[in-house]
């Protein structure tokens, strides 16, 4: 069990112990957004990537433009199967020596596997190193007084972070592309990997008042609010396109990958058969919806989507991330099934329109 997993109040679950609140899920939630908790995120992979081919090699199996990423430089990528669906999903760093991976929960084997079967003759090496180190998350809002932020700061003192990612998806990277409309986002989230010991003396710093910690729910209820998609919302059928994530983790100019073939054709002439929206749910009592949830337009009862994550916010109650039809219609009334078996009224927040896809306007041939 995570040394942060033993605190008093701790609520966890899965083999590695990690909490998802600590007592206090909604209060943890605002803590959180002004900076003033982590997270532990020990629960997650951690792979490393050496040798002097590694960025180019990398490159060319991946969504993301990475050959030549400078040291220190964060970015995200995807592994996409041949038919261009979601694989894995990578948060990206390198230190100049050696690119680090941060991956989800359950993830590293896969990815090392898949890996090291792709290095051939070239001078690359992949190792799983996450009973080394461990991932430690905080968040600094706009305008916050101390520029370090104070969970932030406390990390930065007390363990000496190997490296630092930077969560790049308050804006448009280059080379990608939006189709949400445009928001305002106050995203400054970052992932701090350090040596996994060194969470016995956060895990003691919190026990004794000295920084507070945030659970996973409070994390989820945070990255919902922002749109922020992640290897929770996909299943086997995923493509970037429907979770715009053509905005951060997709360089639609560079060269060959697998799946580059559908990336290109929908975002070029087709559309993405699903759309992620957000939904506001009322008349829940604070109970959320579970991860699969079938959603049904009111008064319907063909399902047009599933919900993919659910959380309670601070300010905005129950909300949601869910994957729709792409022809549900974007003012529909939607119905979602609660655990304890009553139903819940559903409001949509458009995040990927409709019409998303067919930038090039090509003229259709007249046939004889």
């Amino acid at each position: 069990m995570s040394a942060l997993g033993e605190l008093p109040g701790a609520v966890c679950e899965g083999e590695m112990g990690v909490a998802r609140h600590y007592g206090q899920p909604i209060a943890e939630t605002r803590l959180l957004e002004e900076g003033a908790a982590l997270v532990d995120l020990s629960h997650r992979g951690v792979v490393t990537v050496t040798g002097p081919d590694r960025l180019n090699w990398l490159d060319s199996m991946t969504s993301q433009l990475l050959r030549g990423l400078p040291p220190g430089e964060s970015t995200e990528s995807l592994l996409l199967t041949a038919q261009g669906r979601v694989e894995q999903y990578l948060r990206v760093v390198d230190d100049g020596e050696t690119t680090w991976l941060l991956l989800d929960e359950g993830r590293a084997d896969d990815t090392v596997a898949f890996l090291t079967r792709m290095r051939f003759a070239l001078r690359v090496e992949v190792a799983d190193v996450s009973a080394e180190y461990a991932q430690v998350a905080t968040f600094v809002p706009a305008g916050s007084a101390d520029s370090t932020g104070l969970a932030r700061g406390f990390v930065r003192r007390t363990t000496t972070p190997l490296i630092t990612w930077r969560d790049p998806w308050a804006e448009v990277q280059r080379g990608g592309h939006q189709y949400a409309a445009q928001r305002d986002i106050d995203w400054n989230f970052e992932i701090a990997l350090v040596a996994r010991e060194q969470l016995t003396g956060i895990a003691a710093a919190a026990a004794s008042g000295a920084v507070r910690v945030a659970g996973l729910d409070a994390l989820s209820a945070l990255e919902i609010a922002a749109w922020r998609v992640g290897v929770a919302d996909t299943d086997d059928r995923s493509i970037p396109h429907e979770l715009d994530w053509l905005r951060t983790a997709v360089h639609l100019n560079k060269g060959c990958y697998r799946g580059q073939e559908t990336v290109a054709k929908v975002h070029n002439l087709g559309h993405p058969p699903r759309r992620v929206v957000m939904l506001h749910i009322d008349g829940s009592d604070g109970e959320t919806p579970e991860p699969g949830a079938l959603l049904t337009v009111a008064g319907q009862e063909r399902p047009v989507g599933r919900v993919s994550r659910s959380a309670v916010h601070h300010d905005w109650g129950v909300i949601a991330l869910a994957l729709l039809k792409r022809s549900t219609p974007a003012d529909a009334t939607l119905e979602v099934p609660l655990p304890s078996g009553g139903t819940a009224v559903c409001t949509q927040e458009l995040i990927v329109p409709g019409d998303a896809g067919a930038t090039r306007d090509i003229p259709k041939l007249r046939r004889l």
